[in-house]
């Protein structure tokens, strides 16, 4: 199949593949020592909150997968999105920490149950059969742009209502300005889902793309493939690499000294440098091995996780912490980007995409559920930069792993 989507197909997937993401995640990783503080959590329970996600979420890859074989990708994606930016209603009232993992396990099933296999599916509709890094790429790269857009907006909007000595500022102070961030957040998701409903509309036939039901024999046919196996643990790796980022803009509050507003512009850094990566992968890799260059992305992870992990990284090491950050965003954000690009490599049926996204899903996305505790856990039983050091010492460990299963897939596929 040659690529027949237009590019404003391509822009609305896109917007629509950061929004339905950013109250779940982009604003905690931006903000999170103020996310800790407003919702009076310690890292574990804003840890937890993301395992109830991730335990919602395993559920959803296994079902909505089939489902987005069956129904076309944006009416799934647009009610999606409407139906996220609803959950932000509750979540700008700063509820309890009940209230809050009910919220979240919520979110686990909007954006994943009626979004992310359609997302994934429309967006190998778009590459069609010789451009499948650059629609990944150009997907990941657009929307770690939106993201990196959304935390500017985030942070300009909270420096606004909140006093100019931001150290000084009461808890209800900054409670008000991230309100006012959520709130605006929320808005825009709820339009980003109205124009998805009305005008992502690729140039393929729908029904060419669809199947009228899905047998209990296909979804075993699927999952008997090893190019489904093997991505299985190549995105569960490459996930927990992309959870840990998390985690750097504390490490500027806790170890480089930085206040919430410094730190929360080095989270709005590693923004800037996910599109930044996305994109130019995107331009360059169709010309290369998309399973080659998954490799050194992983390489690229291990290296920047040992420099974080090996103590070196000191408050006065300004240009050494920024140029950590730069490897493993490079080496994160790229696996993030050609994981799925390599699926047609791995000759996965493209009619079958949804269904194979959700069971790569339910194993590789797992580091929801586990995830976020383990590094909370490590991060409070060893404040300081031990425990940081600890949770550098995790990433390394699952990117080796990871690294060997993309040399593993590259070397299985090698033959077109």
């Amino acid at each position: 199949m040659k690529q027949t989507a237009t590019w404003y197909y391509l822009a609305l997937l896109i917007l629509a593949g950061e929004a339905v993401f950013i109250l779940p995640f982009v604003l905690p990783r931006i903000f999170r020592p103020t996310v800790l503080d407003v919702f009076m959590l310690d890292n574990t329970q804003l840890g937890l909150c993301f395992s109830v996600y991730g335990i919602v979420a395993v559920v959803s890859y296994l079902f909505g997968g089939p489902l987005a074989d069956k129904y076309p990708p944006r009416k799934l994606m647009a009610i999606a999105l409407g139906m996220t930016a609803a959950g932000g209603m509750v979540f700008a009232t700063f509820p309890s920490f009940e209230v809050l993992q009910v919220v979240y396990g919520y979110w686990g099933f909007t954006t994943i149950f009626l979004f992310w296999a359609p997302m994934i599916k429309a967006t190998r509709v778009w590459g069609g059969t010789a451009s499948q890094g650059k629609a990944f790429g150009l997907l990941d790269g657009g929307r770690g742009l939106t993201g990196f857009l959304f935390g500017l907006l985030g942070v300009f909007i909270f420096s606004l209502f909140i006093s100019e000595n931001v150290d000084m500022a009461s808890l209800s102070e900054r409670q008000e300005a991230f309100r006012y961030v959520i709130y605006c957040s929320s808005i825009i998701i709820t339009v980003i889902g109205a124009l998805t409903w009305f005008f992502m509309k690729s140039g393929v036939d729908e029904k060419e793309i669809l199947v009228e039901r899905i047998s209990i024999s296909q979804i075993v046919s699927v999952l008997k493939l090893p190019s489904v196996q093997l991505l299985m643990v190549i995105i569960l790796c490459a996930y927990v690499g992309y959870k840990i980022t998390d985690v750097l803009s504390q490490y500027a509050n806790e170890v480089m000294l930085y206040d919430e507003v410094k730190a929360a512009q080095t989270g709005t850094f590693l923004q800037f440098l996910r599109p930044t990566t996305g994109i130019l992968l995107g331009l360059i890799v169709d010309r290369f091995r998309i399973s080659l260059v998954l490799v050194f992305s992983f390489v690229a992870t291990i290296i920047g996780g040992f420099l974080f992990a090996s103590g070196l990284i000191a408050p006065s090491a300004t240009i050494l912490f920024f140029l950590s950050v730069i490897i493993i965003a490079i080496g994160v954000y790229s696996a993030r980007a050609l994981y799925f690009a390599v699926m047609q490599e791995g000759r996965i049926p493209l009619v079958l995409t949804g269904t194979a996204v959700g069971l790569i899903s339910l194993v590789g996305y797992t580091p929801d559920i586990f995830a976020g505790p383990a590094y909370g856990y490590l991060l409070d039983s060893n404040p300081g930069e031990p425990g940081f050091q600890n949770v550098f010492w995790m990433l390394t460990v699952f990117s080796t792993v990871g690294g060997i299963a993309a040399v593993i897939y590259c070397i299985k596929f090698r033959k077109k």
